[in-house]
């Protein structure tokens, strides 16, 4: 029954993450409100992480499985995807490259704020 509970808090703070993005026009998906949500709900203590803490732990340790629509997806359309395959291969791997340089790179600037 805690588990139900906990699986109750994250379901709340995502359907709050939607009514965020319904009723502000910014071009962000509603599951980074959530988070965002989460984080600070966390953060400020409004929510202990214990309360969800169980059902979190279950979530990542499942995340591998919610990936096989997405992988299933690719390969029934791999016929429209094959002509653009580099392209996609390129900015993916371009794109996460620069993703880890700046956070990287904002890492080592909280660091050093952190030692002053």
């Amino acid at each position: 029954m805690n588990y139900m509970k906990q699986f109750g808090i994250i379901l709340l703070v995502s359907f709050l993450g939607e009514v965020l993005k319904h009723f502000l026009s910014l071009p962000i998906p509603a599951s980074i409100y959530g988070l965002v949500i989460m984080l600070l709900a966390l953060r400020f203590k409004i929510i202990s992480l214990e309360s969800v803490q169980g059902v979190g732990n279950f979530l990542i340790n499942i995340m591998p499985m919610l990936f096989i629509p997405a992988g299933v997806g690719l390969l029934t359309s791999w016929n429209d995807l094959s002509p653009i395959f580099l392209p996609i291969i390129l900015i993916t791997i371009i794109s996460t490259v620069m993703v880890m340089v700046v956070v990287g790179r904002i890492t080592q600037f909280v660091i050093r704020m952190n030692k002053r």
